[in-house]
């Protein structure tokens, strides 16, 4: 049997090491020592001027490709980003000339330092060139991987890909089996191919980060959050709410006992990774059905009153804005109308994935959704028409301002409007509900299936990046090991099948292969409750948080604009501070615990006989 190298000791040591980390970073070889304001000035201006051009060449070619899919598309797109990628090198290149942090206006010193932090690298040309190549090849491995289904595994018809074959497989199935070999073979299907081009890619990245005084790359995606506290105050919030977690993770467990037996789940320990309804078990919203708290409760889905209503996907986006406008937030320009997609084309091959695009004109500004007349569509159109809003109210500012406050921020702010969106009040409002009930069993349900989609989800976009910042400060050696070791430390879950080195678990997530920071994530998650309590405090709402709908509030709207109009252009801690009514410059955990309060107090009492938290045998792998 194949397990673990690292003990149980062995993480929490692994765990320490995160927490002492801080960011010390050696600025000298990220800026020179020119400190002439007018040539400053004069650099920024025409920076600019060409920096927004090329922003929406860009973004024009990733549209052209994203609604249309084809390999001309595709290599145009590919073109543009090349061009991209070698002006904002030659930018840094100049930028990091200026000695920034003697630059006495702030405005010229934050956009100098943004440039410079963000830097490509003091690498050749050729290192350069071959880690975009490996990028592009690890995805093309992801994007093009097919297994065969389970019920023909025997046979040559091997084209289930994993959106949307693999994932409604993993959402839908309730055969151990099934999902034990849908999760296995699309591991299996791309992890050896992904691994050795991965190692090479987080070399080449790591010397690039080190190249312009970054200690390695993690360092240097840390640093965007301009807190060298980050690591520390990041276990802090997990700290705080590790007790939710472990008692929703205790209640979910006995469900999933209770549904497979003991023989593949045991009453005390981690749960196997492939039962909770989601391919990499970060959401498990799929499984309400056997873990609903009341199932003779009837849940909320207003589709089928939108079906009768006669509702369109033109109508879903016009409520949508009519929302925003009634918080005295902006229109969407006529462009927006004229130039989005929010049908699925007949006529060729598009991206389905929902999206909102900035072509950094301050003029165009589109959504691209293959929208179906759903309530989870109608909260998708929200989501992203939040985005639009943000891009709207930065529009004015410097182009490296347009930005939310933190990497997390802009998806905290478009998912602290669903919190309000998915109430039963407001659907009642927009009358899509008429028979409204809000008794305990109720909320109860509706806490339990927020808690599945928002609390399940913390530890696993916690861990993905601690993974990767350990990647690259401590080298590729047990690389799998690691991964399972954090799963098993803040998820509570264990592969189900024994796995070694020669597996490469991390590269079955898109974001890992992709080089696309995580831990945004996490905070927008943290983050979202304290945006909604906040609204919901200047909106004037009593009650328990989570039946607050800000809807036709004018005050939460004007908080809304002020702190999307900022952009990126003051530190986020002087965002939240704006943001609370100067009641504190962090984030803040403690919303989001409130939110959850009445689900928590019903887990305590339901978890009475329960083990809270998991142990682990060396059995549970491999079953």
């Amino acid at each position: 049997m194949k397990t673990s190298n690292f003990s149980m000791k062995t993480i929490l040591v692994f765990a320490v090491y995160f927490i002492q980390y801080s960011l010390e970073l050696d600025y000298s070889k990220i800026q020179g020592f020119n400190t002439n304001m007018e040539e400053a000035t004069q650099f920024l201006r025409e920076w600019e001027n060409e920096a927004v051009a090329s922003c929406n060449r860009v973004a024009m070619a990733q549209w052209t490709y994203a609604t249309n899919i084809t390999e001309y598309n595709k290599k145009q797109m590919i073109d543009e980003q090349k061009l991209n990628s070698k002006f904002n090198r030659v930018s840094w290149r100049k930028a990091s000339d200026f000695m920034w942090t003697r630059i006495s206006d702030p405005i010229i010193q934050r956009q100098l330092k943004i440039l410079a932090l963000k830097g490509q690298s003091n690498v050749p040309d050729s290192k350069l060139n071959q880690m975009h190549s490996i990028l592009n090849e690890m995805k093309d491995i992801y994007a093009k991987a097919k297994i065969c289904p389970f019920s023909y595994r025997l046979t040559s018809y091997c084209e289930l890909s994993l959106e949307p074959d693999l994932v409604r497989v993993m959402a839908n199935s309730r055969d151990f089996e099934e999902l034990l070999y849908t999760w296995r073979s699309w591991r299996d299907n791309i992890g050896h191919a992904i691994r050795p081009k991965y190692i090479k890619y987080m070399e080449l990245v790591n010397e690039a980060a080190r190249s312009i005084g970054f200690e390695d790359a993690g360092q240097q995606q840390i640093a965007m959050y301009e807190d060298a506290n980050f690591k520390a105050k990041l276990e802090n919030l997990w700290t705080a709410i590790e007790p939710i977690y472990k008692h929703l993770h205790s209640y979910v467990r006995r469900k999933l006992v209770s549904h497979y037996g003991t023989r593949r789940v045991r009453i005390d320990g981690p749960i196997p990774a492939h039962l909770l309804g989601n391919m990499w078990a970060q959401n498990w919203k799929n499984i309400i059905d056997l873990v609903i708290p009341f199932p003779k409760k009837r849940r909320i889905d207003v589709s089928g009153e939108m079906l009768r209503q006669g509702y369109t996907p033109l109508k879903m986006f016009q409520i949508s804005e009519e929302f925003f406008t009634s918080l005295g937030l902006k229109a969407m320009p006529v462009e927006f109308w004229h130039n989005s997609i929010l049908e699925k084309p007949t006529n060729r091959p598009v991206s389905c994935k929902a999206s909102a695009w900035d072509f950094c004109n301050k003029y165009d500004y589109r959504i691209k959704q293959c929208t179906e007349v759903s309530m989870d569509d109608l909260l998708s159109t929200h989501h992203e028409m939040a985005h639009i809003q943000y891009y709207l109210h930065y529009s004015d500012q410097p182009l490296l301002f347009k930005e939310g406050a933190n990497p997390g921020f802009h998806e905290a702010l478009s998912d602290a409007v669903i919190l309000s969106i998915s109430t039963p009040r407001h659907l009642h409002r927009i009358g899509l509900l008429n028979n409204i009930t809000d008794d305990y069993e109720d909320q109860i349900d509706f806490l339990m299936e927020m808690a599945l989609d928002k609390i399940a989800y913390l530890p696993f976009a916690y861990s993905v990046d601690l993974w990767r910042w350990s990647v690259f400060s401590k080298g590729i050696h047990n690389l799998n090991a690691r991964w399972w070791d954090l799963k098993l430390l803040y998820q509570g879950i264990i592969p189900p099948i024994a796995r070694d080195e020669n597996d490469f678990d991390p590269g079955s997530k898109y974001h890992v292969i992709a080089d696309t920071p995580y831990i945004k994530f996490f905070i927008s998650i943290i983050l979202q409750f304290q945006i909604h309590e906040a609204l919901c405090t200047a909106s004037g709402h009593i009650g328990p948080l989570h039946t607050c709908d800000i809807y036709r509030s004018r005050e939460a709207g004007r908080i809304l604009s002020e702190i999307m109009s900022m952009g990126y252009s003051k530190p986020w801690p002087q965002v939240i501070k704006i943001l609370t009514g100067g009641k504190t410059s962090e984030i803040d955990a403690r919303p989001l615990i409130e939110y959850f309060k009445p689900l928590t107090h019903w887990l305590i009492n339901e978890n009475k006989a329960e083990r809270i938290g998991w142990s682990r045998l060396n059995e549970d792998i491999g079953n």
